[in-house]
């Protein structure tokens, strides 16, 4: 397939226009704002890639979910955890500077995707609801705001994106009945400058799609990823998750706007240009997480790549608005009905289809790239009752019966006609953002912590090279000097990206081609010591369950997506049952020894064993 130059160009261009970044930098969680995760760099190839090696790793501490992704600019690389934002000379993981926070409140998720970079600013959200700015030479604080309210099942996971003197984020927190909505800072001084409400107020459009308005107060809508712009139109897409109660929809009858949709607003102003829905009145908490990809085919089209819990990649025409094509990316078998008392069973099920990390664009081969998860779940109706801030779904999904082994998808779908070029099964599911680069490969990796790459034009597995820990963040690629590296951030601990191997250590990764035979990856720690002693603070055991344990089972044990009530006296454990059951849980739930001690161990099992 030829090097089509003007593309290419295009695509440079693109990049080098994000944020004020260089072409050999990452600056945003997707690469460039226009999303598409095409990187410009070519000396990392076909023909050298098998020879990419660690040549230096960071330990971040924080543990738990880990699944952000890097930002690089110039010859700083950013990474942030739970906690912390770490900044790092990009070339060896020197550390420059780290910024941790302590959480003034619970968090009702404790995850966190990434970092935005603009006029010399990192920006971030926290799990306990504030927006932070740092200098980003310094890691000095500039400027902290509240955005979000915990005590109402909110919270700020997704990597923001900035432009222009804004920055673009919203809450998270669909399950726990929050009511969404997208908000834009002043980057300088954090004053909000404007709101859109995904799940619309009383006079506003999309308020009738709600046929009963009270379930508006309630309704879901959040966001959790990251966002998508075009720098030329000023237009931002957004990525709306799924409505609340999760698998109720009769206690929500209409279309439930803007749920399951890509909503795409002014980016100056905050006002609707247009909006696509996925899902109506979604059953199966199918929502839509990850950020779009834009980009301009071959013969001009100005299309819009989408994918989300459903198992599809949509691809939309930017113009009309309308599908140009869906394409299957995982199994899908849909369910029979709507969720019963007795069960319904769904390919995927809500941990599976397309998460946090969506779809990527090569002009090179002209292909979307899209990871994805298959597993299945069976859905069984129960009551509704909300409760903040516990989570309001309404009934749990069940993945103990007939739900099959979780693994995973790459997939290459030809962006003229939606039809798939090739096809990679992972023994485990893909979580990690693709990325394709002009030197044709495809960067990838999966939750048994392997690193993959791959030629983008056929799908040849190139490499596979094991890392440690689950790689549930960002794959990213950039220069310093004339080399070129790959970066990406291993040991994350959360739903089905739970690593198969013993490494639960969140860890940042660079990479090269071309070292010496004997070479051995330099090791470098992030986190004093003094700080590890109490890396849970004064409520561990309450702590460690949030971190670890309240995306599967809910926070306070009232249930999730992936795992069942915690409740006592429901439970009926002693302290050496709840102990060993940590330790030695059946499947698919983890043990979590490692990465806990014993003293953890007993501490959560205490916190398990005190909730009502």
């Amino acid at each position: 397939m030829r090097f089509k130059r003007g593309a290419v160009v295009l695509a440079v261009a693109m990049l080098a226009g994000a944020a004020g970044a260089a072409e050999g930098d990452w600056p945003t969680y997707n690469g460039p704002l226009s999303g598409q995760r095409f990187s410009p760099l070519k000396a990392l190839n076909r023909g050298n890639v098998a020879d990419l090696r660690p040549l230096c790793e960071i330990s971040l501490g924080d543990p738990g979910i880990f699944q952000a992704g890097p930002v690089v600019v110039g010859n700083t690389l950013y990474v942030t955890t739970i906690h912390t934002v770490v900044a790092l000379d990009a070339s060896n993981c020197r550390l420059r500077w780290r910024h941790a926070f302590e959480p003034q409140g619970d968090e009702p998720l404790p995850a966190n995707r990434g970092a935005a970079f603009l006029d010399g600013r990192i920006f971030r959200g926290t799990g306990d609801g504030f927006v932070i700015a740092l200098d980003a030479a310094t890691g000095k604080e500039l400027w902290k705001v509240r955005a979000a309210d915990p005590a109402a099942g909110e919270f700020l996971s997704m990597a923001p994106i900035a432009w222009r003197g804004l920055v673009f984020i919203g809450p998270a927190g669909s399950e726990w009945g929050i009511r969404g909505r997208i908000l834009a800072f002043d980057a300088a001084t954090g004053k909000e400058v404007w709101r859109f409400n995904t799940i619309p107020e009383k006079g506003e459009a999309g308020y009738d799609t709600w046929h009963i308005p009270d379930t508006t107060t309630h309704g879901g809508g959040g966001t959790w990823s990251s966002f998508t712009l075009d720098a030329r139109t000023g237009e931002l897409f957004v990525p709306v998750g799924n409505p609340a109660p999760d698998f109720t929809p009769g206690f929500r009858p209409g279309d439930n706007l803007y749920t399951n949709s890509m909503v795409v607003l002014d980016a100056r102003t905050g006002k609707l240009q247009w909006y696509y829905q996925l899902d109506r009145n979604d059953a199966f908490d199918y929502d839509l997480a990850a950020a779009p990809a834009l980009f301009t085919d071959r013969i001009g089209h100005r299309r819009v790549a989408v994918a989300g819990k459903d198992g599809y990649l949509y691809i939309i025409d930017r113009d009309s608005h309308r599908l140009a094509s869906r394409t299957a990316v995982t199994t899908v078998k849909p369910p029979a009905g709507l969720p019963t008392p007795q069960g319904v069973f769904a390919c995927p099920g809500a941990d599976g289809g397309v998460q946090w990390n969506g779809p990527a664009y090569s002009p090179l081969t002209n292909a979307v790239y899209v990871g994805a998860v298959d597993w299945c779940m069976t859905v069984r109706s129960g009551p509704v009752k909300y409760q903040a801030p516990l989570v309001f779904m309404g009934t749990f999904p069940d993945f103990s019966s007939n739900t099959g082994p979780r693994s995973g998808w790459l997939t290459s779908v030809d962006a003229a006609n939606g039809e798939v070029r090739w096809r990679y099964h992972a023994d485990t599911p893909v979580l990690s953002g693709a990325t394709p680069t002009a030197g044709g490969l495809l960067l990838s990796g999966d939750s048994g912590g392997n690193l993959l790459a791959f030629d983008a034009a056929d799908g040849t597995l190139l490499l596979k090279l094991p890392l440690g820990g689950s790689l549930g963040g960002g794959v990213v690629t950039y220069q310093v000097g004339k080399r070129q590296y790959v970066a990406t951030t291993t040991g994350n601990v959360s739903r089905s990206g739970l690593s198969t191997g013993d490494d639960y250590v969140p860890k940042l990764v660079v990479l090269a081609a071309g070292l010496p035979k004997d070479y051995a990856a330099t090791q470098e720690f992030a986190v004093p010591e003094s700080e590890l002693k109490h890396r849970f603070g004064k409520q561990p055991g309450k702590s460690i369950f949030n971190i670890f344990c309240s995306s599967c089972h809910g926070q306070g044990g009232v249930g999730g997506e992936g795992g069942p009530q915690l409740l006592q006296p429901a439970l009926q454990r002693s302290r050496e049952q709840m102990v060993e059951w940590i330790k030695h849980p059946a499947p698919p739930m983890p043990s979590m020894s490692p990465p806990l001690s014993n003293g953890e161990v007993e501490e959560v099992a205490d916190y398990v064993l005190s909730l009502k």
